[in-house]
């Protein structure tokens, strides 16, 4: 039987083997982590096929941790030689430390996606008479469209890990995406829509038309809804979030600071305060690795840990981390399958998968009836957050003005200002009709993106400080 990993190389499985029994002799961790890759991207922009690209790509990165220092190299040359480079260089790391070896990570039989090449099918003419048929069908739809862009991304990474002893773990990763973007116009001024939905399976669902036309629609929705929107009120006021993406706002101001190396060293808001109440009552959150060919998911993760489902917050009390191996061992913890890395140029680190807030007992409609004045945060855009503090900015692209319990005028440039800790404590309600994003999310962290995704019901959000430009 073949081995993909390694075909048409140099190297052979028997001989990386080798090298990684000598890299980590003496260490406590470590693995060879070897990819191949392929990817696809093809953008319908301006009534034409703008870009079309297509890339592979295959190296490996090596490992060795010692203690809390860890040595890592990489490369694309695929050779007993170069490998032999990268141990000389990992093994600096364990100089002068005698350790004794993490046990490797448990097996696992789930799997959460089908093993298919995403690319393969349909063909590249039919993907872009796909992209064309979207095209013509946005302009179609309303004598307001003017831009129309449509993009269809797709990728397949094959992995393997190898540890000491002759452990290894693979595993092979599809990824499809559909973006749909419509810019509006009316009386000269121009707003835009943006849809998307992706996860860890073939193209099949998503090119269907009973699929992608609802996206169209709800893309010109957007657009043509911000048409109408006004200038942002800026102040203290109580806000409900939508459900589904607007989760990105907790990811990002709590999700990050739960991982467990801003724990362990200490920067993290929420360092030291396992076991206490961190959010309102009825509040928990959990990291789940595991729902089939959601887009945050995998079988493993990158250190061959089996991916989980861990509870993070309980009822506003803070529970659990997202865990790596190597902050796992210093903490005297298990690890979570939590430990990722963008690619085999890239060392593992904890982050998280799929992260969302579990739904309560309210109905949005009745949060929105007894919000007086405030703001409806239906869709994010960007957002930033500083890990130490808490604080983030975030932007919405869709927001409506709420008064008397009434959705009135929606709103330009509404940025919602805040600290993760705080907000978690000032959740008064929280809804019925918990959802997850499409799957769109792509998280960064120290200079690497992994696909994740995100989710929670809608929420009362009370005294939440917003930005606007209306004076």
């Amino acid at each position: 039987m073949r081995d993909f990993i390694f075909e048409d190389c140099e190297l052979d499985a028997n001989l990386a083997q080798k090298h990684v029994d000598t890299a980590l002799s003496g260490a406590d961790d470590g693995e060879l982590f070897i990819e191949r890759s392929a990817s696809e991207s093809l953008t319908f922009d301006d009534g034409r096929l703008k870009t079309a690209s297509f890339d592979t790509s295959r190296g490996f990165g090596l490992r060795c941790v010692a203690g809390e220092t860890s040595g890592f190299a990489q490369g694309t040359e695929m050779t007993s030689a170069a490998l032999g480079r990268a141990v000389d260089a990992v093994s600096m790391a364990k100089h002068g430390h005698e350790g004794r070896l993490s046990p490797p990570p448990a097996r696992t039989n789930l799997k959460l996606y089908p093993d298919i090449d995403p690319i393969a099918a349909p063909n590249f003419g039919l993907k872009v008479e796909l992209l064309q048929e979207i095209d013509a069908y946005c302009r179609a739809l309303d004598p307001s469209v003017v831009q129309v862009t449509a993009t269809l991304s797709a990728n397949r990474r094959a992995i393997a890990i190898l540890k000491v002893g002759g452990e290894r773990y693979d595993d092979i990763r599809p990824l499809v995406r559909l973006n749909i973007m419509i810019v509006a116009e009316k009386d000269g001024r121009r707003e835009s829509g943006y849809v998307g939905a992706g996860g860890r399976q073939s193209y099949d669902g998503y090119v269907s038309p009973d699929f992608w036309k609802p996206l169209a629609a709800e893309a010109l929705r957007q657009a043509q809804v911000n048409l109408e929107s006004v200038p942002a009120p800026a102040g203290q006021m109580d806000v409900v979030l939508g459900p589904g993406w607007p989760g990105i706002l907790l990811h990002e101001a709590m999700g990050h600071g739960l991982e467990g190396d801003f724990i362990r060293k200490g920067t993290s808001a929420f360092a030291g305060m396992l076991g206490q109440r961190v959010a309102s009552k009825g509040v928990t959150v959990v990291d789940d690795g595991t729902i089939p060919e959601r887009r945050g998911s995998l079988t493993i993760d990158d250190e061959g840990t089996p991916t989980r489902s861990t509870t993070l917050i309980e009822d506003g009390i803070l529970v659990g981390y997202m865990q790596d191996r190597l902050n796992a061992r210093l903490m005297g913890v298990e690890p979570t399958g939590n430990g990722r890395r963008e690619s085999f140029a890239h060392a593992p680190m904890p982050r998280m998968t799929n992260t969302y807030m579990l739904g309560g007992d309210v109905d949005p409609s009745e949060m929105l009836a007894g919000l007086k004045d405030g703001v409806y945060a239906v869709n994010f855009g960007g957002g930033q957050v500083d890990i130490t503090s808490g604080k983030f900015v975030f932007q919405c692209t869709e927001a409506y003005r709420i008064r008397g319990g009434k959705v009135e005028e929606p709103l330009k440039g509404v940025t919602l200002i805040g600290d993760g800790p705080t907000v978690l404590t000032q959740i008064k309600h929280i809804g019925n009709d918990m959802a997850l994003d499409p799957g769109i999310g792509v998280c960064g962290k120290a200079g690497q993106g992994v696909p994740v995704g995100v989710g929670q019901p809608s929420l009362y959000i009370e005294n939440l400080t917003v930005g606007g430009s209306a004076v």
